[in-house]
């Protein structure tokens, strides 16, 4: 096991436009349970929250919801599974 961060950072958005880290520098899964628990939170279903994104280490969007529209990044027809 590493001490050495993780590449990626979770943010979520608010209705009155302001945002936070709620995760910096954490390893991937960690990463996508964050976003999974601040997308589904009563907060987001009450569209206080109404944006979810995870970043990677080039400060690049990985991944991408919105209140009201669900998951927008990467696009279904991107998504292998």
């Amino acid at each position: 096991m590493t001490d050495a961060p993780g590449e990626f950072s979770v943010f979520q958005f608010f209705d009155d436009g302001s945002y936070e880290p709620v995760r910096k520098r954490v390893d991937a899964r960690t990463a996508v349970l964050a976003a999974k628990h601040f997308m589904t939170s009563v907060a987001a279903r009450m569209g206080i929250t109404r944006r979810v994104i995870i970043t990677d280490g080039g400060d690049f969007t990985t991944f991408e919801w919105k209140y009201g529209e669900g998951i927008v990044f990467p696009p279904q027809s991107e998504v292998v599974g």
